[in-house]
């Protein structure tokens, strides 16, 4: 019975071994057809019969791949973790572990395995664009634009949904392609396990709500059919067609059908391209010249390219294709051309810098002939795969397809840029005070013409609704008070806002003083320093030209009564004359020296600036005398040497 069983176990060791090379060369045979789905059962299978450590590594990387390339980067990423950085593992299993940590949104993960994989292959500056993607998105979710973005329940199945497509121009019809149960291809995508796709059509009715998805039978084949694109009348539709089998694909051609009354004519293959290529995704745009599409040629750049082939009048052949060049095609795929009226063109990449799998991008033609190329950025683009967006016309929203939602399977979504809201919400107080002032007058002047008056209320409040693009100036009154202005702009402003703003109102019942008017020792000439602030007063003589004033100079007590009279006059004075000089009528203003006889008072600022200062406290020649030390007389000099403003009348006229 020995002998037998070790003849036994000798037979049955190569069995054993040739069905589990067996098992692994089925595993690659559906790998190599694309059968990623199938092939994880199979990969599985293989890994857990060997106890070779290579084979395990290899089996596991391409578990993972098969879970990236079905579009479930979480299963992909606890697979690519078990080999990332190992001895025996490939290099890229690294490389695509941080690749999928960014998909599922883990972003500083995905920092930290770039890194790691930018140590085993440093020379692939695919880490250096992963890194800089992360932190991009990061930033891009902190701070998102300002668009509406939500799924369409109505059109989304538990198969995938995507691709939509306005199908007349009044927008109430849609396109897309879905693998729901009511797809006619009942076989099983294998690369994706879902049914073949077909073409479905909805409906909005009255009550905005879009109807059941039903087959476009004109169109549909057993087969995979989709991703369809309109003329600019509707009445032309493109569409993809790939034919496949269980270990073929014959490639995917684009369709051509014509609109009648009757439905649809017998769709016709363009022929732009040899029956061994592929070509997907069309993209016409508006004019009709112009179609783009989607291939992997041998001058590509990567993954899957855009293409695109012209003529120069409807109903003349197609130019050979020509690739869109490096600013849009990169090593990765690009995917779901779409050109806007603006002939703007979208796609999506998963190649650019981007937030996760694949990101929408618009792209716009330049004069040189190249094209700037920007991220739509988040909420339009998520970790998830971003794709396949189309607008309603001009306006700045539409549908797109995403799998945001954490499912493998793809959803309609819409997104909307609602119109910009700007408000501003004012108070009006008394600059010295602080307190409110009730029932001044607030007028808003626009720079589109717009002029608006309200009245305070009694917290000193007002509001206003601001348009885009304008700049505004608000200006309060309010008898007893010099008028008060602020400014606020719309200008640049790509988010809602609300503005906060704060008009600060000077009483007229006592002078104001000028604040860092200086003189050299001695002299009355106007020091550089002074021209800020006369300038304000410039401005503030503007927005009061009813206004007419008394420049007041002082000086300090330190030489003769009859001396300092002398120069504050002539100080003042030169005041007065720089405002004429700024284009102020000499008939609204005056000089006064006052010399040293009108001794500054302490007031509530300078006693919190100077605790040597009492609030009440007169600074003359007599209280100065009797301050303990140089620096401090010094100080209370200097205050008393400055120069102010009173309002003699408010009724002035220009001739």
């Amino acid at each position: 019975m020995a002998r037998i069983t070790i003849v036994l176990l000798l037979i049955l060791i190569p069995l054993g071994a040739f069905s589990q090379k067996r098992k692994a060369q089925k595993a690659f045979d559906a790998w190599e057809a694309g059968e990623y789905y199938e092939a994880i059962d199979y990969f599985k299978d293989a890994y857990s019969k060997t106890r070779d450590r290579d084979e395990k590594s290899e089996y596991v990387f391409m578990v993972a791949q098969c879970y990236r390339l079905t579009n479930n980067p979480r299963s992909a990423a606890s697979w690519y973790r078990k080999i990332a950085g190992k001895d025996n593992a490939r290099p890229e299993a690294a490389y695509w572990y941080a690749q999928v940590q960014k998909m599922n949104g883990r972003y500083e993960d995905a920092i930290e395995a770039f890194e790691e994989y930018s140590k085993l292959v440093p020379s692939d500056s695919r880490a250096d664009i992963g890194i800089r993607s992360c932190e991009l998105a990061m930033q891009w979710m902190a701070s998102p634009l300002p668009y509406e973005v939500d799924d369409i329940r109505d059109l989304n199945s538990r198969g995938s949904d995507y691709a939509p497509a306005f199908a007349r121009d009044d927008y109430g019809m849609v396109y897309i392609t879905s693998s729901r149960e009511e797809a006619a291809g009942k076989n099983e995508h294998g690369a994706t396990g879902e049914n073949f796709a077909d073409i479905f059509e909805s409906r909005l009715d009255k009550k905005g709500r879009w109807s059941t998805p039903l087959p476009v039978t004109d169109l549909n084949t057993e087969f995979e059919d989709g991703a369809v694109s309109f003329s600019s009348d509707f009445r032309t539709v493109y569409y993809t067609l790939c034919e496949m089998g269980k270990r073929e694909n014959r490639g995917c051609v684009i369709m051509k059908a014509d609109r009648s009354q009757d439905g649809w004519s017998q769709p016709e293959r363009l022929d732009i391209l040899s029956d061994s290529l592929v070509a997907a995704h069309p993209a016409i745009a508006p004019d009709g010249l112009t179609l783009y599409f989607v291939s992997t040629l041998p001058d590509g750049y990567g993954g899957k390219d855009i293409y695109y082939v012209a003529r120069s009048s409807a109903g003349v052949s197609w130019s050979q294709p020509r690739n869109l060049g490096p600013d849009i095609n990169t090593p990765g795929d690009e995917v779901f051309p779409y050109v806007r009226s603006d002939n703007t063109l979208y796609f999506a990449s998963n190649g650019h810098i981007g937030m996760g799998g694949l990101d929408i991008f618009r792209a716009e033609a330049q004069p040189d002939g190249k094209w700037l190329v920007d991220n739509m950025r988040y909420p339009i683009n998520t970790s998830a795969d971003d794709f396949g967006i189309v607008f309603k016309g001009d306006d700045e929203e539409g549908l797109f397809s995403s799998t945001r939602k954490g499912r493998s399977n793809d959803e309609i979504y819409f997104f909307k840029l609602p119109p910009l809201k700007f408000n501003v919400t004012g108070l009006v107080k008394d600059e010295e005070t602080g307190e409110p002032i009730y029932d001044a007058v607030v007028q808003l002047i626009a720079s589109d013409g717009t002029t608006i008056r309200t009245n305070t209320g009694d917290a000193g409040d007002f509001r206003f609704m601001l348009k885009e693009d304008v700049d505004y100036i608000f200006l309060a009154s309010k008898d007893g008070y010099l008028n008060g202005k602020e400014k606020e702009t719309t200008r640049g402003q790509d988010k809602s806002k609300e503005f906060l703003t704060t008009i600060l109102m000077t009483s007229i019942d006592k002078p104001i003083e000028l604040p860092n008017i200086f003189y050299d020792f001695n002299k009355w000439d106007l020091r550089p320093e002074s021209m800020v602030s006369l300038d304000k007063l410039v401005e503030t003589l503007n927005d009061n030209p009813n206004v007419t004033i008394e420049l007041m100079s002082h000086t300090d007590s330190r030489d003769t009564e009859e001396y300092n009279i002398e120069l504050s006059q002539k100080r003042a004075q030169s005041v007065v004359d720089y405002l004429i000089e700024k284009g102020i009528d000499p008939e609204r203003l005056s000089a006064k020296g006052y010399g040293e006889s009108s001794p500054k008072m302490v007031d509530e600022e300078l006693a919190s600036e100077y605790p040597f200062l009492k609030e009440g406290f007169i600074l003359n020649e007599q209280f100065i005398d009797q301050l303990p030390n140089d620096e401090q007389k010094e100080i209370a000099h200097q205050i008393n040497r400055r120069t102010e403003f009173r309002v003699l009348s408010t009724d002035y006229q220009s001739d």
